[in-house]
C-alpha cells in the first residue's frame, strides 16, 4: 500500500495474527509498548483485534512488511485522532528483533508521517515514549519529533517508576529526512 526504501506499509492479513502474538508475547517487545501490567496476549486476543480492524473510523493500523524478504515484522499506525484540532497520535514498533536498529523503524515511520499529513491532513502527531526506551527516542528525534513534556514516574516497569516522555512534530516541521 505504502512503499519507502526498506518496508510496506500495508494492511494486516490472517496470517499475520500468530506472528503479532508472538512477537507482542516477547517481554523484551512488550516492555516498551503498554503501560499496563505485561500479561501474555492469547492467539484469541489477536483475532478479536484482527477482527475489529476496519478501513472507516479515526484508528489505522499498518502492518509493517520488509520489502526485500516479504516477511512481517512489525506494526504501526495512528491509534487516536481529534479531527477538531487536527491531532492525531501514533504508534509504532518493530516486533521481529532482527530487524532492529537496521533503519526498518525509521522508514516505517517516514511512511506513517507521509499518510498522517498528506491523506489525513492532520496538523499534528503526537506519540509517548517511556524514558527508558532511548532507542526509540533517538529514531523520533531523527525523524524531526520534539520533546514537549514529561509526566514524571508515571509507568511503573521491572520494579522502577519511569517518565512518560510527550513528543510531537507539526506538519510545517515535517521535512523528511
Amino acid at each position: 500500500m505504502y512503499s519507502g526504501q526498506k518496508v510496506l506499509l500495508r494492511a494486516y492479513k490472517k496470517e499475520d495474527v500468530p506472528i503479532a502474538q508472538e512477537y507482542l508475547n516477547d517481554m523484551e517487545v512488550r516492555r516498551f509498548l503498554q503501560p499496563g501490567i505485561p500479561y501474555p496476549y492469547t492467539l484469541e486476543d489477536e483475532y478479536k483485534w484482527y477482527e475489529q480492524q476496519s478501513a472507516s473510523g479515526d484508528i489505522y493500523s499498518f502492518a509493517i512488511e520488509c520489502l526485500e524478504t516479504g516477511r512481517y515484522i512489525g506494526g504501526c499506525g495512528v491509534n487516536q485522532m481529534d479531527w477538531k484540532n487536527r491531532v492525531c497520535t501514533i504508534g509504532i514498533f518493530i516486533g521481529d528483533k532482527n530487524y532492529w536498529n537496521k533503519g526498518y523503524g525509521m522508514d516505517a515511520m517516514y511512511l506513517l508521517k507521509q499518510f498522517v499529513f498528506d491523506q489525513m491532513n492532520v496538523h499534528k502527531i503526537r506519540l509517548d515514549v517511556y524514558s527508558f526506551n532511548g532507542r526509540a527516542i533517538a529514531l523520533y528525534e531523527k525523524a524531526g519529533f520534539k520533546k514537549e513534556g514529561v509526566f514524571r514516574e508515571e509507568i511503573f516497569r521491572d520494579g522502577t517508576y519511569y517518565d512518560v516522555i510527550r513528543m510531537g512534530i507539526l506538519r510545517s516541521e515535517n521535512l523528511g529526512f
